[in-house]
């Protein structure tokens, strides 16, 4: 018996969106993982706090978009090799500066949110509104970290200079 108001076979372009968002955001946590452990210089303290509360954070969806494939009554992709080819996140050395980092992590971003308007998308199709409702959480949270890792990447000279031009 089905428990969900929905048709199956709407479901699947959801489900299968969400096994993509489900593979890049293991592939986006394996690499905040990899750059809190090797993150180095002035900005040590900082960056390897905030990479450690963001991959705390994506541990938590990562589970939760898992959750929402079963509940949908499919499985949930779990194999890594599975990750590496479905996921448009790509992997990276760490062996880089905390700028690149930075700057890796926000073109990330923008893969994850793109991904996260296409199960929306197909979410809506589906009337799926547990799956619209949990993902337009995520893009919400997403955007303020997108926005506070690129105000970290400014130079405070810079901004007040062109803000002086503005003004």
């Amino acid at each position: 018996m089905s428990y969900l108001n929905m048709q199956d076979e709407k479901l699947l372009p959801v489900v299968m969106d969400l096994n993509t968002l489900l593979s890049d955001y293991h592939m986006y946590y394996q690499k905040l993982r990899s750059f809190h452990w090797n993150v180095l210089g002035k900005n040590f303290f900082d960056l390897h706090e905030q990479f450690e509360n963001m991959y705390n954070d994506a541990k938590i969806k990562i589970d939760e978009i898992a959750e929402r494939i079963l509940t949908l009554r499919h499985h949930p992709v779990s194999k890594f090799s599975d990750y590496i080819k479905i996921a448009t996140v790509q992997e990276e050395s760490a062996m880089i500066s905390d700028q690149a980092m930075i700057n890796s992590l926000l073109k990330d971003h923008k893969i994850i949110l793109a991904q996260m308007s296409n199960v929306i998308e197909s979410a809506e199709k589906a009337n799926d509104e547990g799956t619209i409702d949990l993902i337009g959480a995520y893009i919400r949270e997403l955007e303020k970290t997108s926005w506070m890792l690129n105000a970290w990447s400014k130079k405070t000279s810079e901004q007040l200079k062109q803000d002086k031009v503005i003004s």
